[in-house]
């Protein structure tokens, strides 16, 4: 697969210079905000609760890295390195690590129950999660529920706060959340990478961490099909550029965190116009022109954090409505299976 955040670091120059463009402020601690992404760990239930009703998806999930973070992460020698760079005792209790690797409970920003699991993913599920299960009364099985019952139940989980896969954006949302890192001082002083260089929405849900059982009624854990994973593909670029302006936004010094954040911004908003050339879109236009219309440098939060928004906007609006039958000329740029990330389960 390309490597696309890094396919034109020949403009990296450029990038460093507008990076040095504006004087440095003082270094910023805890994680940066990004995209409205909230996560209230007091509603957080545990992945207990979803298992009951979709256990081929939890066992599906025991088999990631997801999953294993719980285990594995504070045994890592690189981890405690980064715990240590960042004076942090312990890495499941202190406040850095838990905001990607972990699921939270409880107040005060919870503590970590398991690695990063159902809620991590799909919101904390208090709110919504009796409304998930009520397919028209006590008695009604899923098999028996009426249209009209579904399309509302599926509106109120989502005003509760459910994040359904069928909403591209909002899970996509979660992943570049974490992906790219936003933490300037974790990379810049803790040596932790500045983002999963390789990450990219469709190679990375439809490899291991793939649990699509729904579809196919439990029997087998189904891909998407190419359109789409070709609306999937284009919503990542899109979000991948709204979290890289994000991450500059919030840089403070121009070191490996903002100049890594720039050359994926700069990167992945010419992937978006070249999108843009072969299927012409006014989702993408609108995205284009916000990417492109703010300065990559420092002391730019506003402007910068003005263009993130609009690029959000586009791109939820254009997964709202995206027909992926009339994206055909974006394949090239899909990920083959053969690129995916991991062997999901069958």
């Amino acid at each position: 697969m390309v490597n696309h955040c890094v396919r034109k670091l020949g403009k990296a120059t450029f990038i460093v210079a507008l990076l040095f463009a504006g004087a440095s402020i003082a270094q910023a601690g805890g994680p940066a905000a990004g995209g409205g992404i909230t996560f209230d760990a007091s509603k957080v239930v545990g992945s207990d609760a979803c298992t009951e009703c979709h256990a081929k998806e939890a066992e599906a999930w025991k088999h990631t890295p997801h999953y294993a973070t719980w285990e594995t992460l504070h045994r890592r020698p690189e981890a405690k390195t980064i715990a240590e760079a960042m004076d942090v005792r312990s890495i499941k209790r202190g406040d850095v690590c838990i905001q990607c690797h972990y699921t939270r409970q409880g107040e005060d920003g919870g503590t970590p129950i398991s690695g990063i699991s159902c809620e991590s993913c799909h919101g904390p599920a208090k709110d919504w999660i009796k409304i998930h299960n009520n397919y028209g009364g006590a008695n009604v099985k899923k098999e028996d529920e009426t249209a009209e019952h579904k399309a509302q139940r599926i509106k109120d989980s989502l005003a509760a706060g459910m994040l359904r896969p069928d909403n591209i954006y909002l899970v996509a949302q979660n992943c570049y959340n974490c992906h790219t890192v936003p933490n300037e001082k974790l990379v810049d002083t803790g040596g932790h990478t500045a983002g999963s260089a390789e990450f990219e929405l469709v190679s990375w849900s439809q490899g291991m961490v793939r649990h699509n059982y729904l579809r196919t009624g439990g029997t087998t854990n189904a891909e998407e099909s190419q359109e789409h994973k070709r609306v999937m593909y284009a919503v990542g670029v899109m979000t991948d550029v709204e979290y890289s302006l994000r991450g500059i936004a919030k840089a403070t010094e121009a070191g490996t965190y903002a100049k890594t954040m720039a050359r994926r911004a700069n990167s992945m908003r010419n992937l978006l116009k070249e999108i843009n050339e072969k299927v012409p879109n006014a989702h993408f236009q609108a995205a284009i022109d916000a990417a492109f219309g703010a300065s990559l440098k420092l002391n730019n939060e506003a402007e910068l954090t003005a263009a993130a928004d609009k690029v959000g906007e586009a791109a939820q609006a254009f997964a709202a409505d995206a027909d992926g039958s009339k994206l055909a000329a974006i394949d090239e740029w899909l990920p083959k299976p053969d690129a995916y990330k991991g062997t999901p389960a069958p």
